[in-house]
Formats: C-alpha cells, sequence, structure tokens
C-alpha cells in the first residue's frame, strides 16, 4: 500500500509542464493565441510623454503676469462723467396703444344720388328759376333807383302813423325824424325779433326806400305769432312810408309790402281731425 503512487504523483513527474504563458515568448505567438496586447506604452517612448506633459502651456503662462520685473497690461481708466445737474429719472414708458390705420384722415362725405325727376317737374322748376330770376332783376332796378332818389325832408316834430296786420297780428307805426333806431313794444328790434330772417323782413321798406338811417320807428304790436307780427311791422311801416312821400308807393305795390297778406289758418270741419285732416280709417 505505501509503494502505490498516487495518480497526480505520476501525473506531475510524466508532464510536468507550465501553466502560464512563456515568458520568452514572441508577441507573434501571443497574438496568434488571441491574447490582447499590451496597453502600456514602450520603455523608450514613456520619458517623451513625461516631458510634454511636464512643459508648461506657453498660452496659460502669456496670460500669467510674471513676478520680477514684468510689464502689466495697460487698463484704460473709466472716462469721468462732466459736472452737472443729476439727471433726471426716467420715467416709465407707456405702452403704446394700437393706432388705427387712417384714423386721422377726414370722411368724404357722399352726398346721395338724386332721385330723376318727370318731365313735368323738370319745367315746373325751370319755370320757378325763370321767374325768381325775372324778380331778382326787377329787384336790383329799382334797388339802383331807390338809391339814386333822395330821400324827403321830414319837418323836426312831424309824425306819421300807419297801422299793418298779418294773420292775427296788429301792429301800430309811429315814424319820427331820427337816425334810424327801431323800437319794437318797447325794446330793440334785435332783442323782441332774435332770428335774423324776421329783423330782414321788418326793415325791408326801410331798405327799398332809402329812409333806414333817416327815421326813427316805433312799434306797438299784439296778437298771432312772431312771423306774423314781423309781417305786420313791415306792413305798417310801408304804409306810413308812403304818408311821407307818396311817389313811393308804386314801387313798395310793385314789391307787395302794401298789400294785405290773407292768407290764414283753415278752419276746423266737423268730424275731421284738423282743417282737411281725416281720422284714421279702421276696417274692423
Amino acid at each position: 500500500m505505501a509503494d502505490e503512487q498516487t495518480p497526480d504523483e505520476t501525473t506531475e513527474g510524466q508532464d510536468a509542464t507550465p501553466t502560464g504563458p512563456v515568458a520568452g515568448s514572441d508577441d507573434s505567438s501571443s497574438q496568434a493565441a488571441g491574447e490582447s496586447p499590451d496597453p502600456t506604452p514602450p520603455a523608450e517612448e514613456a520619458p517623451e510623454a513625461e516631458a510634454e506633459s511636464a512643459e508648461p502651456d506657453a498660452s496659460a503662462e502669456e496670460l500669467e503676469p510674471s513676478e520680477e520685473g514684468a510689464e502689466e497690461p495697460f487698463e484704460e481708466a473709466p472716462a469721468e462723467e462732466p459736472a452737472g445737474p443729476p439727471a433726471a429719472e426716467e420715467k416709465p414708458q407707456e405702452p403704446k396703444k394700437d393706432v388705427i390705420p387712417g384714423a386721422d384722415l377726414e370722411p368724404i362725405a357722399v352726398e346721395p344720388e338724386a332721385p330723376e325727376l318727370s318731365a313735368e317737374e323738370k319745367a315746373r322748376l325751370e319755370a320757378e328759376e325763370e321767374e325768381r330770376a325775372s324778380r331778382e332783376a326787377a329787384l336790383d332796378e329799382s334797388d339802383e333807383l331807390a338809391a339814386s332818389r333822395a330821400p324827403a325832408k321830414m319837418e323836426s316834430g312831424s309824425r306819421y302813423l300807419a297801422t299793418g296786420k298779418r294773420k292775427r297780428s296788429i301792429a301800430r307805426v309811429t315814424l319820427v325824424p331820427g337816425d334810424g333806431k327801431i323800437e319794437v313794444n318797447k325794446r330793440s328790434l334785435e332783442e323782441f325779433f332774435p332770428r335774423p330772417l324776421h329783423q330782414t323782413m321788418a326793415k325791408q321798406p326801410l331798405t327799398v326806400s332809402g329812409y333806414e338811417g333817416n327815421v326813427d320807428v316805433r312799434v306797438r304790436v299784439h296778437g298771432g305769432g312772431v312771423s306774423g307780427q314781423a309781417g305786420a311791422v313791415r306792413h305798417g311801416i310801408a304804409r306810413a312810408l308812403t304818408e311821407i312821400d307818396a311817389e313811393l308807393r308804386g314801387d313798395l305795390k310793385r314789391r307787395g309790402f302794401l298789400t294785405r297778406d290773407a292768407r290764414v289758418k283753415e278752419r276746423r270741419k266737423a268730424g275731421f281731425k284738423k282743417a282737411r285732416k281725416k281720422p284714421q280709417f279702421s276696417k274692423r
């Protein structure tokens, strides 16, 4: 039993080959066996790499100032602000409002097209224009004659009375020598008749005859409305002027100042709303 050898011992005596790699083997044999090459560089290249790493970076060396005798880079001094009053605090800018394009342009007024007139209406308008033109021409001629004719002389202290009527208004007019002052119910003409139309209507006989600045007019009027009272004053002044100068009668008559305007409002009829307005018809 003692002389018997174990299988391990016999195998070790017979095949005693090293298990690890052979120290003296070539690189080609190791690459052929599938082993990776050693990542470490060879011993000759290592000192060169260490020398490169030991050299300082030139750019870093330029940026760092030298300790002894090196010139520092020149730095510009900040510009001094001029002495003066302190700047006012800037106000916060208001947000800009949206401006509509064309908002500042003026609108163009477009007149509506007039409806086409019939032949009868056109003829009537033409006749009215011709009549108006002839009347204005006659008035211009009479104005020239009145301007050329001097007003009649009036004795001091004389008074000329007349009565004018229009609709329901009655005006009693008194003319006296003066400088053209007009009083209506102890008030000035402009105060009693605020509208220029009524003022012009009342002064028409004086303007046409040339007595506007030569006589003073005193009027007492009552009844009717403002327009009727203005017509009554004109009628009374025209009648009073004929008392001063009888030659003015033809001119004033042709203009219609001496004619009593008999147009009045038509009376209401029984069963009607007004003079001719009928009540609304109801079918049911």
